[in-house]
């Protein structure tokens, strides 16, 4: 491709009065893992579906694998694959046929079709299960039909909607390998995600929405980078939250859990050595932590300071040593 794979200038799209994307600016270099994060809500699946041709944008443009999204769809179609999270296929249908059925609505000649069916489902591993109805697929194995499916035209560009949702830490971890190796293979991906562990492990570029405008874009250690201190992570009775909060203001900035639910996270610039002062004004304070944990900055601590809050599917991060 002589262009970026993703290109969007000045994207806007309305719904009636509600703008659930208010001018963005993003691109997707040839042969990287982009990262795609945002609350509920924010206006990541509705970019996802403009690039995907499902829905018109109400101004600005986007251009998918060097091709105008509104006024030249087919052919961002026939260069693309899609894999959404809400995705429907016919339960009744075996994974063989779907693949054919796929391999024709493609135009691939049926000598071809099948051999690419069967080189995708031995890279999936669903070879032996190929004949069975999708209706008796486990989670994991329907979306790794969900990513052959998707690859079965060969794409420039492979869209990839939270593609390890629900998914048991094995079964996402075999469609993670299944990402890499794509990516290694030249395939640019763009991947939406609600885990922030997926995106640190996969993405070599994120970008971060919230109401409906990109907030933060960068590579995860450069955007972890920006926070530098590390994080004091506190848990404490409901009954002490309020007192523990003003005490954490005292020693850092509150970045998470103020007035909810769930740990107390601060940036905490004294560090390590900052720690015995903390204790002691929690004693003074008569508040016995539950937990209280120094950790290094993780995506989720960025994504808690630019949005306010913490995406569902985020992990914890791993403890300073």
């Amino acid at each position: 491709m002589a262009e970026q794979p993703v290109l969007v200038e000045g994207l806007v799209r309305r719904f009636g009065e509600i703008e659930a994307v208010a001018g963005v600016d993003l691109h997707v270099d040839p042969g990287e893992v982009f990262g795609f994060l945002g609350p509920n809500g924010a206006g990541k699946s509705t970019i996802v579906r403009v690039l995907v041709t499902l829905l018109r944008p109400t101004a600005g443009r986007a251009r998918v694998a060097g091709f105008d999204v509104a006024t030249e769809g087919a052919e961002v179609r026939r260069r693309i694959g899609v894999a959404l999270q809400d995705a429907a296929i016919d339960p009744l249908m075996t994974g063989r046929e779907l693949l054919d059925l796929q391999a024709t609505l493609h135009g691939l000649g049926r000598a071809r079709g099948r051999q690419r069916g069967d080189a995708l489902l031995e890279r999936v591993g669903l070879t032996a299960a190929s004949t069975r109805r999708v209706g008796t697929y486990s989670g994991g194995m329907r979306r790794r039909l969900d990513l052959a499916l998707a690859l079965v035209h060969e794409p420039e560009v492979l869209f990839l909607d939270e593609p390890t949702t629900g998914l048991d830490p094995s079964s996402r971890a075999n469609v993670w390998d299944e990402i890499r190796e794509l990516n290694r293979a030249g395939t640019t991906v763009f991947l939406t995600t609600q885990y922030l562990e997926e995106a640190d492990q996969l993405a070599g570029r994120i970008a971060i929405i919230d109401h409906g405008r990109i907030v933060r874009e960068g590579s995860p250690h450069a955007l972890k980078a920006e926070l530098s201190a590390p994080m004091l992570r506190v848990t404490v009775a409901d009954r002490y939250r309020g007192r523990a909060e003003s005490v954490l203001a005292r020693v850092g900035q509150v970045i998470n859990g103020a007035g909810g639910e769930g740990p107390l996270t601060a940036r905490f610039p004294a560090g390590a050595a900052g720690l015995a002062e903390v204790v002691r004004a929690f004693d003074a304070a008569r508040i016995t932590p539950e937990t209280l944990e120094l950790v290094a900055p993780s995506l989720d601590d960025v994504f808690a300071a630019v949005t306010g809050g913490r995406l569902e599917g985020a992990a914890g991060s791993a403890a300073v040593t």
